[in-house]
């Protein structure tokens, strides 16, 4: 991650793993609504907290009583998690931690993230959704490495068809191979350390479980 990087807090699932609390060391961090549950258990306190709040229960406001508010009504154009990132983006943020994007009781969020995700990358901004026992990368065009611990599971999803696609150090490597839009091929690969990949066009997710041995 770049060192203009931020931290939003999403109120989707979160488990304060040592690889989560090392990813985030340093950023400076927002919460979304509801997703201020999490700030205790990552020993954080955010520059900022957004949203309609209609997530957040009564004693979050009194544990964190000195972070400053950011309300928004209920009925509005965006999610809570994408006005966090704008306020993120309007200081300055190169690099992104989604910290519980993934999971939760609103799969379309979870989904939404994903997506927003990709475009963040096209823009040129570093991006990781995260929950901690789960890591979503976008892949796009062009060379990547990502460092997986060895014997961990890992499977790309694309967006698109997928062509030129080169997965190294892996247990089921591939070479400059087209993927077609709904294919299951790349689901379930186990990494034999650091991972890298080429791409020559189509938009992806890497879902990494860097915890989850059982592919070994």
């Amino acid at each position: 991650m770049r060192k203009n990087s931020f931290t939003i807090l999403l109120g989707g699932q979160l488990t304060a793993t040592d690889r989560l609390k090392a990813a985030i060391a340093g950023s400076r961090v927002i919460a979304a609504d509801g997703g201020m549950r999490h700030a205790a258990a990552l020993g954080l306190e955010p520059e900022l907290w957004v949203g309609d709040f209609d997530s957040s229960p009564e004693d979050l406001s009194r544990d964190f009583p000195d972070v400053p508010k950011m309300p928004y009504p209920a009925q509005k154009a965006e999610t809570d998690g994408a006005i966090a990132i704008g306020e993120a983006l309007a200081r300055g943020a190169e690099s992104l931690i989604l910290a519980g994007a993934l999971g939760g009781e609103r799969s379309d969020h979870a989904l939404m993230h994903m997506l927003q995700a990709i475009s963040l990358a096209r823009q040129g901004h570093d991006i990781l959704l995260t929950s901690g026992e789960e890591e979503f990368y976008p892949l796009l065009p062009g060379e990547r490495v990502i460092d997986l611990p060895k014997g961990s599971l890992f499977s790309i999803l694309g967006f698109s068809p997928l062509t030129g696609l080169s997965i190294r150090n892996a247990r089921y490597p591939l070479d400059d191979f087209q993927l077609p839009f709904g294919s299951s091929r790349t689901v379930s690969n186990v990494a034999e350390g650091p991972i890298a990949l080429s791409l020559k066009s189509g938009d992806a997710i890497l879902l990494a479980r860097p915890y989850d041995m059982t592919g070994a």
